[in-house]
């Protein structure tokens, strides 16, 4: 399960920061995670809690905020909504689709006191 060793590079990285500024805990972090990037959001949220225990962001609240996956149509030159990462455009059913958002993995925010 790749999502353990992504919550545990986030809580590192989290609890770093934490650390720069002061903070005592980490009251809540926040993931933007691409629809595209095959990261199951349940699973975050139960490694998580798992690589959490123990440090500044034990029983930090995880937020996901899912990104849509998007695209730029090399046929049609302009952007179009993608669901999957190597599909046909919606519009002109060619597969000439280069993914522009979707596949992001970013710690936006924490929250600390």
């Amino acid at each position: 399960m790749h999502e353990m060793s992504l919550c545990e590079a986030v809580v590192e990285i989290a609890v770093e920061e934490a650390r720069k500024n002061g903070a005592t805990r980490i009251r809540a972090v926040v993931l933007e995670v691409g629809a595209l990037g095959h990261v199951d959001p349940d699973a975050l949220a139960f490694c998580f809690s798992a690589v959490s225990h123990g440090t500044l962001a034990e029983n930090a609240r995880l937020v996901v905020e899912r990104v849509a996956g998007s695209g730029w149509c090399l046929d049609c030159a302009k952007t179009v909504p993608m669901t999957e990462r190597f599909g046909a455009c919606p519009d002109c059913g060619h597969r000439h689709v280069q993914m522009t958002q979707g596949d992001e993995f970013k710690l936006r925010e924490l929250e600390v006191e």
